[in-house]
């Protein structure tokens, strides 16, 4: 189900162009990236400035309160009453509901009907004729996800995706998938959308991408964590030990000497790749286990490095 945009900003369908962009400006302070290292925040900043681009223009907000979900289907300079006249009388009255939009429409003659999730393509190609006025009505533009596995999000590459067509038969679709590609980034097919009527061109799918949750790695933006397990004595001592890379292959890390578990190392630039600038890092969470069993020698150095040492984790400093 689309989104209310409305609901998006947090404001009623009858705010004022000022309260519109002060609900945005507090919002998108609260979920910028930058400041809201939440998981979801990218996500939701994006749904604010999608809702804030169609809701500050008075135009666009007209169309979309007119049309719900379908405004981009209606050109920007359509004219109602010239539609009316082709038309026999029809006009369009109303707004979005909760489960696609809502219209009413008049024939002229004092009996109304109502359409709920209306096919506006179809209704307008009966208004303007079957050459449509104007040039047509364009195509809507469409979005499916993409699953990419962190492996395959780093590397990019072509991809073949099956989608469902009209019908319900499947399209299939070659997609290049750039390396470094984040969650939630849209990935555009031009012109394979909804197909406009007439001779307008038809809309674009977007590709939003969703990378699958990972047995080892954790993403946070374009930063890669890993937890990397330790010794007892790599920990105390010090050592270099192997990491895993999100590209498929390994890096090595120097523990310091003194380490416990939760010590985070960077590996700049070994993070997810950033065509645009600089690449994310990889953070190594060290993880300090112990052996499940102890052989009979191992359980002597412990007794006696227990006897020994006077270090106490749980001493107050």
């Amino acid at each position: 189900m689309a989104q209310d945009f409305y609901e998006v900003l947090g404001v009623s369908r009858t705010a004022s162009q000022d309260e519109i962009q002060q609900a945005y400006r507090k919002l998108a302070r609260k979920h910028h990236p930058d400041v809201n290292k939440a998981p979801e925040a990218e996500e939701r900043f994006k749904d604010l400035n999608e809702a804030y681009s169609v809701l500050s223009d008075p135009k666009t907000r007209a169309r979309y309160d007119r049309f719900g979900e379908d405004f981009r289907k209606i050109p920007e300079d359509f004219d109602e009453r010239a539609a009316a006249g082709a038309g026999g009388g029809f006009r369009a009255r109303g707004s979005a509901g909760a489960g696609g939009p809502r219209v009413r429409y008049s024939t002229g003659f004092g009996d109304d009907f109502t359409a709920d999730g209306v096919d506006i393509d179809d209704l307008f190609g009966s208004f303007f004729g079957a050459g449509g006025a104007r040039g047509g009505v364009p195509g809507a533009d469409q979005e499916a996800e993409l699953p990419l596995t962190v492996e395959e999000a780093f590397k990019g590459g072509r991809r073949t995706v099956t989608l469902a067509g009209p019908a319900g038969r499947p399209r299939r679709y070659e997609v290049d998938v750039p390396p470094g590609v984040t969650d939630g980034q849209r990935i555009r097919l031009a012109g394979e959308g909804g197909q406009g009527s007439g001779d307008a061109p038809g809309g674009h799918l977007y590709l939003r991408v969703r990378i699958r949750p990972h047995p080892q790695f954790r993403l946070d933006g374009r930063d890669v964590h890993v937890q990397v397990p330790v010794t007892p004595w790599e920990a105390a001592l010090g050592a270099t030990v192997p990491v895993p890379t999100p590209g498929g292959g390994t890096a090595k890390v120097t523990v310091p000497a003194g380490s416990s578990s939760g010590r985070r190392l960077r590996l700049r630039g070994e993070g997810m790749p950033n065509p645009r600038g600089a690449d994310g890092d990889l953070y190594a969470e060290l993880r300090v286990m112990v052996p499940p069993t102890l052989g009979d020698r191992e359980r002597e150095l412990f007794e006696e490095l227990a006897a020994t040492s006077s270090f106490d984790p749980r001493r107050t400093r």
